[in-house]
């Protein structure tokens, strides 16, 4: 691994030893806690299956990914009392307090049971699991990037941390390796039952082997001098926030970079696999194959970019990488469909499906509590049964009181009326409706499932290496960004704070919100809307109030 430090370092940045350490032990041990993260990301559906069972498909989807969020949610509370921690007590201890806390959650959702097997109490421990995994991440990347920066020479900064930014992506593709080798090992099949434990049960020998290797490392030498001569801070929240000083940095680091990066990041690595399995029918482990390729191509220019930063500014690669995202997202997604289910981009422009209905009178196809069976209303019956076969489809507009007609190019199809058929003359008359339905859809070209061999896969493997270049953009120098915008003895609580609202709320909220809006609207694209509002915003905020940080010191 030091070898391949070297080799990534330009021949005139080479590392000393000491940085080499600090580089290596920082970078594996943060890839494990990402590895812990996300594997729920890359298990969604079959965790919506395992503990959301109690609910409609199309909710307990988006549970599942409420439950994934349910992590990011709390990560700004965990920026906050491990921050604290590690301005107060020091880097190193307090990233091994939450690898220890990551692990140990992590190792138990691979042995909860089912909902099956306990009921409502499976899906109410996992989502507690998921907010210590939460609390735990919220102080990890802050210390991990702090440690590193205060181990690096100014003109180096954005290099060195880079390698820390890699870890998400490479956390991410480990993940995605253990998950497709399992997955390829017993059948997909046994890993729809049990197989899906198995990346889970692995973390507990990572973590073994990652607390042993951050436990070689000493403290920071910025921090232990600060220490030493009793210039740290005693109270590192109010001094970071309580005052307009440092607390509007937070508000300009959040707005003017952290919140575009968190939804470039976001959408680029979990709404495009979300988007291939739920929206384009490609099967979960070719669409974790596709992306671990893009993930290995795109990768090594989180360096590029951070090592790029230290020449030409952390700013301007950030908000570039924002501008591009807000203006290719829609045709990069709408290539991407078309390449990975051009059967499915076909039947949408030859014979596009409609829904005929006054729309208030219609539900949102979300259920909240899990008990709407939506069938109460004509519209609900046609767009919950087109929300499940993941078809996308436009809203006309119809008269109130009118009964809902779905229209496949040009056939139309009314669904049953609730007034006039009850208990299971209604369910009967909705089966006879889904079947007609159904049959049109497949006449018009619809496919059941993505068609492989007809799969255009280098067209796919480069969209979503484009998305997570524009992924290595932003993210590669942001670390170094807000390490030089706070001074070091609040540092750690500083930088964590506005880094995980952004990544934890705009960003880790990023796939049920998206979800959502489809789910409400039928436009399987609509939900590109969030990110692109969310970059324009950063952009706009940061060329206006983010200053350039790269020519800064940070030892003081």
């Amino acid at each position: 691994m030091a070898t391949a430090f070297n080799d990534a370092l330009p021949k005139h940045h080479e590392a000393t030893g000491t940085e080499k350490r600090v580089i290596l032990a920082s970078s594996l041990g943060t890839v494990f806690e990402w590895y812990d993260f996300y594997l729920y990301g890359l298990l969604a559906t079959i965790i919506s299956a395992q503990f959301f069972s109690g609910v409609n498909e199309t909710t307990g989807f988006i549970f599942a990914l409420a439950a994934f969020a349910a992590g990011f949610a709390v990560r700004p509370f965990g920026a906050l009392v491990f921050g604290r921690l590690g301005d107060l007590v020091g880097r190193k201890y307090t990233f091994l307090v939450t690898m220890g806390l990551m692990g140990a959650s992590t190792f138990t959702v691979g042995v909860l049971p089912s909902y099956v097997s306990i009921g409502v109490a499976a899906p109410i421990m996992l989502v507690m699991l998921r907010l210590i995994q939460g609390l735990a991440l919220g102080g990890e990347y802050g210390g991990a990037a702090t440690y590193v920066a205060e181990h690096s020479p100014n003109n180096k900064r954005g290099l060195y941390t880079s390698f820390i930014q890699t870890t998400a992506t490479l956390g991410l593709f480990a993940a995605l390796l253990v998950v497709i080798g399992t997955r390829t090992l017993i059948g997909e099949d046994a890993f729809k039952e049990w197989g899906w434990r198995v990346p889970f049960l692995v973390s507990a020998i990572l973590l073994g082997v990652s607390m042993w290797i951050r436990m070689q490392l000493q403290e920071s030498p910025v921090f232990q001098k600060m220490k030493d001569e009793g210039t740290n801070s005693k109270a590192p929240i109010s001094e970071a926030f309580g005052n307009w000083k440092n607390g509007r940095w937070a508000l300009i680091a959040l707005l003017g970079a952290v919140a575009g990066q968190a939804v470039v990041w976001y959408t680029g690595q979990f709404y495009a696999l979300f988007f291939l399995e739920k929206m384009l029918l490609v099967d979960g482990a070719t669409t974790n194959i596709l992306i671990a390729v893009a993930l290995a191509i795109g990768t090594p220019f989180f360096v590029f970019f951070g090592w790029l930063s230290d020449k030409i500014g952390r700013k301007k690669i950030i908000l570039a990488g924002c501008a591009l995202a807000a203006v290719t997202y829609f045709p990069a997604f709408h290539l991407l469909a078309e390449a990975a289910n051009p059967a499915l981009a076909r039947a949408q422009a030859a014979a596009p499906v409609s829904v005929i209905v006054n729309n208030d009178e219609c539900s949102v196809q979300f259920d909240p509590i899990g008990k709407n069976k939506f069938d109460a209303e004509s519209c609900d019956i046609a767009k919950s049964f087109l929300a499940k076969s993941a078809v996308s489809y436009s809203n006309t507009p119809a008269a109130a009181g009118a009964i809902a007609q779905v229209k496949v190019g040009s056939a139309t199809f009314t669904a049953p009326d609730p007034a006039k058929v009850t208990g299971e003359e209604r369910k009967a008359a909705i089966d006879a409706f889904q079947k007609e339905v159904k049959a049109a859809l497949a006449q018009a070209g619809y496919p059941a499932k993505a068609d492989l061999d007809a799969m255009n896969t280098p067209m796919v493997v480069a969209v979503l290496t484009y998305l997570v270049l524009l992924v290595t953009m932003v993210y590669g120098p942001i670390a170094a960004l807000l390490v030089e915008l706070f001074p070091t003895r609040i540092r750690y609580t500083a930088m964590s704070l506005p880094y995980h609202i952004g990544n934890g709320w705009f960003g880790g909220f990023l796939p049920t919100t998206a979800f959502a809006m489809v789910a409400a609207t039928g436009d399987i694209y609509y939900g590109l809307w969030y990110p692109i509002i969310i970059c324009a915003l950063t952009v706009v905020a940061g060329l206006l109030f983010l200053p350039e940080t790269f020519k800064r010191n940070i030892d003081d």
